[in-house]
C-alpha cells in the first residue's frame, strides 16, 4: 500500500500544475513534507494551495490520499470528488475513489471506479489488482482471477499473491 500512496502522489504531480507561482510552491513544499513523513504539514501546505488556486486538481487529490492514509475518510471521499469534478478525465482519481471505496467495503463502487480508471488507461494494474479484490469479496471469482491475471500482466507484484490467495 505504501508503494501505492508514493506512486499515486508522484503521479499527480505531473498531470495539472496550478498556474500561480505561489500555489505551485506550496505543492512542491507539500510534496517534501509528505516524503519526510510530516501528513499534516503536507495537509497543510496543500489547503493552502488550493486556496491561493481553487482548481488546483494535483493538490486536492495528494490531499485526498494524506487523509485516507490518517483516517479521514470522508475528508479523502470529498477531495477526490471535487479533483474528479475538476479533471474528469483523470484515471488515477478514479482509482484512488476506489481504494477509499473498497477500504469503506463498498465494492460496488470499487469496481465501478476500477472499470472507468481501466477505460481511461488500460495499463493501471492497481486498478486491476484492486477489482480483482472487489470482485473476489462481490463472489465474482471468474472475473477476479481475470484481474488478477491482467494485473500480473501489467506488473503488479501485489496480483500474484492475491492471485496464489484468492484463485485456486
Amino acid at each position: 500500500m505504501k508503494k501505492i500512496f508514493l506512486l499515486a502522489i508522484l503521479l499527480s504531480s505531473y498531470v495539472g500544475w496550478s498556474q500561480d507561482p505561489a500555489a505551485y510552491a506550496l505543492f512542491d513544499k507539500a510534496i517534501k513534507k509528505a516524503e519526510a513523513g510530516n501528513s499534516k504539514g503536507a495537509i497543510d501546505d496543500y489547503t493552502k494551495a488550493i486556496k491561493i488556486d481553487p482548481l488546483f486538481a494535483s493538490a486536492y487529490l495528494n490531499r485526498a490520499l494524506l487523509k485516507q492514509k490518517l483516517g479521514d475518510i470522508n475528508g479523502a471521499l470529498s477531495d477526490v470528488n471535487i479533483t474528479i469534478k475538476i479533471e474528469p478525465q483523470r484515471a488515477d482519481a478514479f482509482t484512488t475513489r476506489a481504494d477509499i471505496s473498497y477500504k469503506a467495503k463498498d465494492y460496488k463502487t470499487t469496481i465501478q471506479d476500477c472499470t472507468t480508471a481501466i477505460n481511461m488507461n488500460a495499463k493501471d494494474y492497481i486498478a486491476y489488482n484492486l477489482r480483482g479484490l472487489a470482485n473476489y469479496h462481490s463472489k465474482n471469482t471468474k472475473n477476479a482471477c481475470a484481474d488478477f491475471t491482467k494485473a500480473i500482466q501489467l506488473g503488479s507484484q501485489s496480483a500474484v499473491k492475491n492471485k496464489k490467495t484468492f484463485c485456486k
